[in-house]
C-alpha cells in the first residue's frame, strides 16, 4: 500500500457537506492501493455534529490530532451568544443580530484571520508534522479546503520533504459567494489573491469540483486543473421498496439555506398556486431540513407560506437519504450570487441517487443545469422567472396526483463515491510515478 497523509479540518464525527468528499473517498482508497492518513484537528469548531458517519470510516484507520486555536469563543461573547452554541457557515444567522456588531466581526474575520479563523493551527500543525514524518515519510499529501488554511500547511511539508502534493478545492477561495461581503481592505484582498496564486502555483496538482470553476481558477493562474465532482455513495442507499412516500405533496430542500439561496422566486410562484388551486393548497407541504437564514424565514412570512413548512433543524445523514427518497420532489437552489455558474453542491448527487424529480432554480448555462440536463433528473428555472417555476411546480403536481412518483436520471453512475475515488486514485498513480 502506498500512505497519503490528508490534511482536513472537517472530519467526523463533523457533519454538513464539508465533511461527505473526503470521507467517502477515504472510505474507498484501500480498494485501489492506497493506505490514507487523517490529519485533523483534536477540538474543531463544527456547525454540526453527525456520529452516523463514523460507520464509514475504516477500521484501523491512522487519525492524528493535535489542538487547534480558534477566535469563536471572543466571537460569541462579542455578539452576546452561548459558549456551546454552534457557529454557522458562510454568515448563515437563524436570528437577527446587532448590525454594528456583525459588521464589526465581519470586518475582523475578513482583515486579521487570513486566509480564515483557522490560521493559528498552521504553524503548529507544520512543526508537528514535519518531526513526525521525518523518518516515515507518505507517497502523497492531500490538503482539501476550505478553510484554506490546509493548503497552507501543506505546502511548505511537500517542499521540505520532496512530496507530490494534491490541493484539493471544494469551493472557491476569493471567488466563493461571500467573499465580498469580507469588508476587506486593499491590503487584505491582495494577501488572499497572493495566497490563492502561490497554492495554485506550487501544487504539484489541483482537484476542483466542477468544470466551471476550473476555468475560473484558471483565469488566477493558467495550469492543469482536474476536476473531480462530488458525488453520492450507493451504500448509503436503502432499498426503495422499503420507503413510505409521502402522503402530501412534498417539496424537500436538505442542506442549509443561506440568504443568497432564499428562493424568492419559488415563494411567489407558491403563493400563486396556493391562491388560484383549491387542490394544491391542501397537498402542499414545503419541508427544510437543515438550518435557515432568518432572511428566508421573513420571506415565507411574507408570502403566507408558513402554515405548509415543516422544519428539521438536522438530519443525520443516514436519515437524510431516506427522507430525500420519501418525498415527492427535491429542491436545488443555486446560491444567487456572480459565481452562480460553477456551483455544484454535493447533495445534488444525492438527490439524483434518490430518483426523484429534481426541481432547480439556478442559472441556465451553469453546471448543475448542465448535468440536470444531462442526466434528464429534473427541471429549472432561471432566477426571477415565476412563471416558469410555476408552471414546472405544477408539472410534478400532476405527476403526483396521477402517481408517477420516480424519475429515471441516466448516465448518474459517473458520480458514484467508488467510480470517483478510482479515478483520484489514477491521479495520485500518476503523480507518485512521476517523481520516481
Amino acid at each position: 500500500m502506498k500512505r497519503v497523509l490528508i490534511i482536513t479540518y472537517y472530519w467526523p464525527p463533523g457533519g454538513g457537506a464539508g465533511v461527505q468528499r473526503w470521507l467517502k473517498f477515504v472510505k474507498y482508497l484501500r480498494d485501489f492501493g492506497w493506505e490514507p492518513v487523517i490529519y485533523t484537528p483534536e477540538n474543531p469548531e463544527y456547525p454540526e455534529t453527525d456520529h452516523s458517519l463514523l460507520r464509514d470510516v475504516p477500521e484501523n484507520l491512522e487519525i492524528w490530532k493535535t489542538p487547534i486555536r480558534e477566535p469563536y469563543a471572543a466571537y460569541k461573547k462579542l455578539m452576546g451568544r452561548k459558549k456551546d452554541e454552534k457557529i454557522n457557515a458562510a454568515f448563515l444567522s437563524e436570528k437577527k443580530n446587532n448590525p454594528v456588531l456583525e459588521t464589526l466581526s465581519v470586518w475582523i474575520r475578513g482583515n486579521f484571520f487570513i486566509p480564515d479563523a483557522r490560521k493559528f493551527w498552521i504553524r503548529p500543525s507544520v512543526k508537528y508534522l514535519a518531526k513526525r514524518l521525518q523518518t516515515n515519510p507518505p507517497d502523497l499529501i492531500i490538503s482539501t479546503g476550505p478553510p484554506h488554511s490546509m493548503h497552507l500547511i501543506a505546502k511548505p511539508l511537500a517542499s521540505a520533504l520532496k512530496i507530490p502534493w494534491i490541493a484539493d478545492f471544494r469551493d472557491p477561495w476569493t471567488n466563493i459567494d461571500f467573499y465580498r461581503d469580507l469588508r476587506l481592505t486593499r491590503s487584505s484582498d491582495r494577501r488572499h489573491h497572493a495566497l490563492e496564486r502561490d497554492v495554485l502555483q506550487k501544487a504539484d496538482e489541483v482537484t476542483v469540483i466542477s468544470d466551471t470553476m476550473a476555468d475560473d481558477f484558471r483565469k488566477l493562474w493558467p495550469r492543469k486543473y482536474t476536476v473531480i465532482t462530488n458525488g453520492y455513495d450507493a451504500a448509503d442507499l436503502p432499498p426503495v421498496q422499503t420507503i413510505v412516500p409521502d402522503r402530501k405533496f412534498t417539496i424537500a430542500h436538505i442542506g442549509t439555506l443561506v440568504s443568497t439561496r432564499n428562493p424568492l422566486t419559488l415563494w411567489e410562484a407558491l403563493q400563486q398556486l396556493i391562491t388560484s388551486e383549491d387542490d394544491f393548497r391542501n397537498d402542499l407541504e414545503i419541508k427544510l431540513i437543515g438550518k435557515v437564514d432568518y432572511t428566508v424565514t421573513e420571506s415565507l412570512r411574507s408570502f403566507g407560506l408558513e402554515p405548509y413548512v415543516t422544519r428539521t433543524n438536522y438530519l443525520p445523514h443516514d436519515e437524510v437519504v431516506s427522507c430525500q427518497i420519501a418525498s415527492r420532489v427535491l429542491l436545488l437552489i443555486i446560491n444567487n450570487t456572480p459565481n452562480a455558474g460553477m456551483i455544484l453542491t454535493g447533495k445534488f448527487f444525492e438527490y439524483l441517487a434518490a430518483r426523484r424529480p429534481i426541481l432547480c432554480l439556478g442559472p441556465e448555462r451553469g453546471d448543475a443545469a448542465r448535468i440536470l440536463h444531462e442526466t434528464r433528473s429534473g427541471l429549472l428555472a432561471g432566477f426571477g422567472d415565476t412563471e416558469t417555476m410555476k408552471k414546472h411546480v405544477l408539472t410534478f403536481y400532476r405527476q403526483y396526483q396521477s402517481g408517477v412518483r420516480n424519475s429515471q436520471p441516466e448516465g448518474i453512475e459517473k458520480y458514484e463515491r467508488r467510480y470517483l475515488t478510482g479515478r483520484l486514485a489514477a491521479l495520485m498513480d500518476q503523480l507518485v510515478v512521476g517523481k520516481e
